[in-house]
């Protein structure tokens, strides 16, 4: 039977399915700490309250990706180079979502608008995240290989999400609630196409090293477009929604950018 467990099982099951999946993952991890840094050492002074959550926030992305080279390392397996099309926060950024690594690059502080821009990616970002590792955990939780990597890093996603709303409704409140909108929409509406492009390079780099048959690439690829279609028609909205947080003041702690990755 044809299922997301399934799929995925036989991506651990293969040592170079699952050296391509850690990589891509590892990948896009690694920029996502670059990015909070940078974000970090820019923010406006007027906004300076902020940077350790943003710095918090760029220290677990970094974990993340160590998180995923260690399993590889577990295997006696090294990281393969990612293909441009599978690099889902490179095309992100190319399609004008989030902040510009250009300006990221400038030792010039951000505006008050640009932090607004940075949230609203990562709450689009971030709900993915979560809905993926959701995923990943109700099937793979108790696993011995990766159970306890899927498990930590779902948490941290969690945090991520629940910082994002927090923050946003919170800059809401002081009267940024036009363009916080008008920003979570646009991103939402860039990045389930993203989504789709890369869903459907990854599905035919794992076909391919996984000898999937004509029909089973076929019916993985309806599959993915009917998701898309599913968002197109308003499924996206879940992505732009702000509430309350249950968990307040998430990324509040200590940041430790030091952190080694945990032994898994």
């Amino acid at each position: 039977m044809l299922s997301a467990q399934s799929l995925f099982q036989e991506m651990v099951d293969n040592d170079r399915a699952f050296q391509l999946f850690c990589s891509i993952a590892a990948s896009g991890e690694a920029q996502g700490g670059w990015e909070n840094g940078r974000i970090a050492a820019l923010v406006p002074d007027k906004m300076r309250a902020l940077a350790p959550k943003i710095t918090r926030h760029g220290a677990d992305e970094d974990k993340h990706g160590r998180i995923f080279n260690a399993l590889l390392k577990k295997r006696g397996l090294e990281p393969v180079e990612v293909p441009l099309e599978t690099n889902y926060t490179m095309l992100l950024e190319q399609r004008g979502i989030g902040l510009a690594h250009e300006k990221l690059r400038r030792d010039e502080h951000l505006g008050e608008q640009d932090i607004v821009v940075y949230l609203a990616h990562s709450r689009v970002t971030e709900q993915r995240a979560s809905d993926q590792m959701d995923m990943l955990k109700k099937y793979f939780a108790d696993d011995p290989e990766v159970g306890k990597a899927v498990k930590m890093i779902s948490a941290d996603e969690d945090n991520h999400l629940a910082y994002c709303h927090e923050e946003l409704l919170r800059l809401a409140a002081q009267g940024h609630g036009r363009f916080i909108l008008d920003s979570l929409v646009s991103c939402a509406k860039v990045e389930m196409a993203v989504y789709r492009e890369v869903s459907l390079a990854t599905m035919a780099h794992m076909g391919r090293i996984l000898g999937w048959s004509a029909p089973k690439s076929a019916a993985l690829v309806a599959g993915i477009q009917a998701m898309y279609a599913w968002e197109r028609l308003g499924g996206w909205r879940r992505m732009t929604r702000l509430a309350e947080p249950e968990r307040r003041n998430a990324l509040g702690g200590p940041s430790s950018t030091a952190e080694p990755a945990p032994a898994l």
